[in-house]
């Protein structure tokens, strides 16, 4: 079975809500589209591996479709991540769209969760998530995602969509990979991990009637 890895930048609070412009996704009364702008670097020019659909088919949500559709096709052709994304083979989640203009795009029919989980039971490349925040949170919800490339801003928003907002299904992730850009971008990998494990740091302490037997040995020996 392949792999189903959602890439994504988010704010240190999480969100997740147009790093690329003021235009890019403005719902919800969103005022601060282009934040990851001025954080990029040299640094995070040469590791796009989690974001450039290099050797991955893509699965995209409607917003971040039309967003890389009216972009990706017209950059140089000598471009890598251009030449990549543009390559590659792309499922897109739509409930709106009936017809796609970009090249290698098909639209996932019937049920998403349904629709990825047959994509990943497939033979074929690794598949890649790119932003599609509402994607992510109905995949995250049934477990099909497998990693994370998860890149973290040294900024804080206050509102937006989230990454992982208040419904998202509790899971244990394991950080295999990690590495900070000189603007202190955090670049990180994560796998899923199973469950949330459990501890405390607070030591066992009797229960009430094990200090009330306790006292009564006590009493009995004195």
């Amino acid at each position: 079975m392949r792999k189903l890895i959602a890439s994504t930048m988010v704010s240190l609070d999480g969100v997740m809500q147009a790093p690329g412009g003021p235009q890019e996704d403005p719902t919800g009364g969103f005022a601060f589209g282009g934040w990851s702008f001025p954080y990029w670097d040299d640094d995070a020019g040469r590791d796009m591996r989690g974001l450039d659909g290099k050797d991955r088919e893509l699965v995209l949500g409607r917003r971040t479709y039309e967003i890389f559709e009216a972009y990706w096709p017209y950059q140089a052709a000598d471009n890598p991540i251009a030449r990549n994304l543009n390559a590659a083979k792309k499922h897109v989640a739509s409930r709106t769209l009936e017809k796609l203009q970009w090249n290698n795009a098909t639209l996932l029919q019937g049920d998403v969760v349904a629709a990825v989980a047959a994509l990943k039971s497939a033979p074929g490349l690794d598949l890649q998530i790119i932003g599609s925040g509402n994607l992510i949170q109905a995949l995250q919800a049934a477990s099909l995602i497998d990693e994370y490339n998860v890149w973290t801003f040294p900024v804080v928003l206050g509102h937006g969509k989230r990454l992982f907002e208040a419904d998202a299904k509790p899971a244990g992730l394991k950080l295999v990979a990690s590495q900070a850009s000189s603007t202190g971008v955090v670049m990180s990998t994560y796998l899923r991990a199973g469950d949330v494990p459990l501890g405390s740091f607070v030591q066992d302490t009797p229960s009430a009637q094990e200090i009330a037997r306790r006292a009564k040995q006590a009493r009995e020996a004195g």
